[in-house]
């Protein structure tokens, strides 16, 4: 079993990594992981509040149990309500990521996407790792309501896009939540690029055919 102090390091990690590329910024973002039973049954360590993933001291990170009461650590995100209704709905989760991202941030803006599906299926690697991504009303930051809209629809997508704000995406591991986000992200780069230009999007076929081929 991952030991604490590895789930902790693991974080800062990819903190450092996401933030070096520019996928977070300032104080902005935040990463989950969902703690093994055997350390605190429904808990999950979170970056803190008003931390940088840039610069995250591993000993740091909240520690959080499932109704919220921090256990250990500095104060979490404002936003660890949102890793908690994910992970309550999804239970192979255990790790979310939430980045204010460029690109995706700016498609959550537009006023004429799908709120069913916010990005098309642009390329196979897209299909795969985020497949329909719904689009979250608008909230304001640490409004609790925002919990339950993301609840409501996180049981049948492991990403979704909150309105004028960013994307939070599960993955079954850190690295998996991780590699999702930023498949996301660059996803959204290149819808924003291909704007106003003939565009070939992936098939139903071909997307039921990665369907088989790669199943979730």
């Amino acid at each position: 079993m991952t030991t604490e102090t590895e789930l902790r390091r693991a974080i800062a990690r990819h903190g450092r990594s996401l933030y070096d590329r520019r996928y977070a910024h300032g104080s902005s973002g935040n990463i989950s992981v969902r703690l093994p039973e055997a350390i605190l049954p429904g808990g999950m360590l979170i970056t803190p509040t008003n931390s940088s993933m840039g610069d995250l001291d591993p000993q740091r990170i909240s520690k959080v149990a499932a109704d919220g009461t921090v256990v250990a650590g500095d104060p979490p995100s404002k936003e660890a309500f949102l890793h908690l209704a994910m992970y309550r709905v999804r239970p192979t989760a255990n790790a979310v990521v939430h980045l204010h991202c460029t690109h995706a941030v700016c498609v959550s803006c537009l006023a004429d996407v799908d709120p069913a599906n916010v990005l098309p299926p642009i390329t196979a690697y897209y299909v795969m790792r985020i497949g329909r991504l719904p689009l979250v009303p608008y909230f304001r930051p640490g409004d609790k309501g925002l919990a339950a809209a993301v609840g409501e629809l996180a049981a049948d997508h492991h990403a979704v896009l909150l309105a004028n704000h960013g994307p939070v995406v599960a993955g079954k591991t850190l690295e998996d939540a991780v590699y999702n986000a930023e498949e996301l992200e660059e996803t959204a780069r290149l819808y924003l690029m291909m704007e106003g230009r003939r565009t070939r999007w992936l098939t139903a076929g071909q997307i039921d055919d990665l369907a088989r081929h790669f199943p979730s």
